[in-house]
């Protein structure tokens, strides 16, 4: 009878710090570099999602009120100095424009509807981008950190194994046990990337996504104040 022996599995353990350690110094500050990026990215993700979160929540409760308002061109200045809320400093701007242009049509004697309306239009359209702009902000960095971390990583990988090789062309010999502790300390920088990434796109994609319905949000709020205001002056 032939008896089978199975050796049993031995489980290896990683310790980040040592491989940390055995790191060169490009290495450590790739990964240092790395850690710092992940640790602005998380900020920036939970800022920018608490930020949009608020500006929807005021938006809405600014819209509500407005709603319930007669007459948009003659409600008082209060409404006017909100301009934190974006839906307020759309607002804002087209109604001061609206009445800009009356003044001077008045002092030039040429007082056109149609040119207070085009005044009002064109300030909610600037509004418009600007919001557009301060939805967007920080949008650029993260996706920079996306793109960026994995060939950060990858290039401290590269780097690591090209100097784990040319100890070994030193010694003239290559053994496992040679290669191995270059090696692993070269791919804790392509981990520590893909540790930054992962998250960051995951992160982007959903403020993406949060943006882009704010945005759509905001310009239908700018269609829906123009119309008012153009059926206010009929």
């Amino acid at each position: 009878m032939l008896a089978l022996h199975l050796a049993s599995p031995v489980l290896a353990t990683v310790n980040i710090i040592e491989v940390f350690i055995q790191c060169d110094p490009v290495g450590k500050v790739i990964t240092i570099g790395l850690a710092v990026f992940s640790l602005v990215a998380w900020t920036v993700m939970f800022g920018k999602h608490f930020e949009l979160k608020r500006l929807r929540e005021l938006n809405h409760r600014f819209e509500s009120h407005l709603r319930d308002q007669r007459s948009l061109l003659e409600l008082p200045e209060s409404f006017r100095n909100q301009r934190t809320i974006p839906y307020a400093d759309l607002f804002a701007d087209a109604i001061e424009s609206y009445w800009r242009a009356a003044a001077i049509g008045k002092e030039k004697g040429d007082d056109n509807m149609r040119a207070r309306l085009e005044h009002a239009e064109n300030a909610l359209q600037r509004a418009l981008a600007r919001q557009t702009l301060r939805y967007e902000s920080s949008m650029i960095f993260l996706a920079s950190i996306v793109s960026g971390a994995p060939f950060l990583g990858l290039l401290g990988t590269v780097w690591g194994v090209m100097v784990a090789f040319s100890a070994v062309a030193v010694q003239q010999s290559a053994t496992v046990a040679q290669l191995a502790p270059g090696v692993s300390a070269a791919l804790l920088t392509t981990i520590a990337g893909l540790v930054v990434a992962i998250p960051s796109v995951f992160g982007y994609n959903f403020l993406l996504g949060s943006t882009k319905r704010l945005i759509t949000e905001l310009e239908n709020y700018a269609s829906v104040l123009a119309d008012r205001i153009e059926l206010e002056t009929k």
